[in-house]
């Protein structure tokens, strides 16, 4: 007897390295690909998405409109590549608990995203965004009293979240630092850790804080005037998590007012900001880009996009469906947001 087919419909028109890849790693498994951009799909267009929902066992993609998920009564496990899942909780709203699919996430992208996150804390702490600017301007072999390097040796650094990026940035920093202090939802037993309970003897003990955690009603603003404060004078902040963990004009008064020293940030406020006079877009409603003390990044830790070793999680999902199992990677708990 024939093995059933799993269909799986892309929710975009994957490019074509990325469809011989992902089809290359599953040849050997009984998969039905629908990929929009082919001529027997259709079109990358809600449409054509609306069309194949019904026949889908699998929904590969980031962003399903609520008409593909009621339409997709078969699916029985959707696949966000990304780690952001907050979208989903709206695009599922009215659909039964019962009736959704398994939804699972990508991390693929952690490692790449812990390098960018060192690299921004290894350019804070050497100063590097200062020296830059004064290079430009012709300021040559400026003092160093004007922006003293802060050793990283010598920082003491806390760790908001401990899930996939910020457990490799972790080993990345161990030859580099001393200890890290962290703070994670469930800090395992006789580890030291802290727990959310400890947010302000977690900041107490730090000066450093990198922030990689799923915005969520509970740590969105988690990060006030407050939380920054307790980092002092000499406080360095990295956001690798989602602008609105860290409160927007807060920030911006902290570090133009130095009372935090730095902060390094890939993540933002507005993600479709209108054009200035002068064509300029800026994703945030202060202007970061005047200050000195700050290092900015458009959201691009998780480069290279095009990069096809990063699927491998999602290509171990797929295989675990087309099986019959159920033990994915990575469920979310779209209540929770993570």
């Amino acid at each position: 007897m024939a093995e059933l087919l799993t269909t799986v419909l892309c929710l975009w028109a994957v490019p074509e390295p990325l469809r011989v890849h992902l089809q290359d790693a599953l040849s050997g498994e009984h998969i039905r690909w629908l990929i929009p951009g082919q001529a027997d799909v259709g079109p990358a267009e809600e449409a054509t998405y609306l069309k194949h929902a019904q026949q889908a066992d699998i929904l590969l993609g980031w962003r399903p409109s609520p008409e593909v998920l009621r339409k997709a009564e078969r699916c029985r496990l959707l696949i966000n590549p990304g780690a952001g899942v907050q979208h989903l909780r709206n695009a599922f709203a009215g659909i039964p608990a019962e009736k959704r699919p398994v939804v699972v996430n990508g991390h693929g992208n952690a490692a790449f995203t812990a390098e960018h996150l060192l690299a921004m804390l290894l350019s804070l702490s050497r100063r590097l965004p200062q020296h830059d600017r004064w290079m430009r301007e012709g300021r040559w072999r400026t003092g160093d009293e004007e922006a003293p390097a802060l050793p990283l040796a010598r920082r003491r650094i806390g760790l908001l979240g401990y899930g996939h990026v910020l457990r490799k940035l972790d080993a990345f920093l161990d030859p580099l630092t001393g200890p890290r202090r962290i703070l994670q939802r469930h800090p395992p037993p006789g580890s030291g850790h802290f727990g959310p309970q400890d947010l302000e003897a977690f900041l107490d003990a730090i000066d450093t804080l990198v922030v990689a955690v799923p915005l969520t009603d509970e740590t969105e603003g988690l990060i006030d005037a407050k939380a920054l404060d307790r980092l002092g004078p000499d406080g360095i902040l990295i956001n690798g998590a989602r602008g609105k963990v860290v409160v927007e004009k807060t920030l911006y008064e902290a570090l133009q007012q130095q009372r935090i020293a730095m902060a390094g940030i890939d993540v933002w406020y507005e993600y479709q900001p209108d054009a200035d006079n002068q064509g300029r877009r800026h994703p945030y409603t202060y202007p970061f880009h005047e200050l000195d003390n700050v290092l900015l990044s458009p959201h691009r830790a998780a480069s290279p996009f095009s990069d096809l070793e990063r699927w491998w999680d999602v290509v171990e999902n797929l295989k675990r469906a087309a099986r019959g199992r159920t033990d994915f990677l990575n469920i979310v708990d779209l209540e929770r947001g993570y």
